[in-house]
């Protein structure tokens, strides 16, 4: 199975991004993203940003995955 799951970009550095999913940091390729912003949201996949979301669907999403058991109840950040 694959999943994307949101993330919140929190810096840039050339082609990378820092992007936090539910308070934990990961850096991601940006490459696949136009103009890609620090406080956005993107969908992320294997290391790479592959779309931008706004922050209700990043926020739907991340309450999905609370639900489905792959989150924590308390998350360690916000997204």
């Amino acid at each position: 199975m694959c999943l994307s799951v949101p993330a919140k970009i929190v810096s840039l550095e050339g082609n990378v991004a820092t992007v936090s999913v539910d308070g934990a940091l990961f850096r991601a390729g940006i490459q696949m993203i136009e103009n890609p912003v620090v406080g956005e949201y993107i969908l992320l996949h294997a290391g790479f940003a592959i779309q931008k979301l706004n922050e209700e669907e990043a926020r739907q999403t991340i309450a999905l995955l609370r639900e489905a058991g792959f989150l924590n109840e308390n998350p360690g950040g916000t997204l």
